[in-house]
């Protein structure tokens, strides 16, 4: 992954076919050792190939990729509105301690 990014750095900065050393070079200004077996490999990939087309055809198949699960909680509601949210809150659970009291009563006691 770090070599992909130093790669796309160098076609952002205007280099459209880095070499192993351009990447190599970006990588070690920031401390990373560069893999070389990886580092043939992305530019054997990526040669000739132009990047904003790769990132197009990329973003299009991302796209179509499912990303979801059940979904995340709703938000949490801003401003004056969360005094109110927290008020209903609270309403249901007196509700349900009201419920498990009648279901441990249910007519009779344990020592009648």
């Amino acid at each position: 992954m770090k070599h992909l990014a130093a790669y796309l750095l160098l076609g952002l900065g205007g280099n459209t076919s880095p070499s192993a050393s351009d990447i190599k070079g970006v990588l070690e200004s920031v401390g990373i050792e560069a893999d070389d077996d990886r580092l043939e490999k992305l530019i054997s990939e990526l040669k000739d190939k132009d990047l904003a087309e790769l990132i197009s055809e990329g973003s299009s198949k991302l796209a179509s990729v499912p990303s979801g699960g059940s979904g995340g909680g709703a938000a949490a509601p801003a401003g004056a509105a969360g005094g109110a949210a927290a008020a209903e809150e609270a309403k249901p659970e007196e509700k349900e301690e009201e419920k498990e009291e009648s279901d441990e009563d249910m007519g009779f006691g344990l020592f009648d």
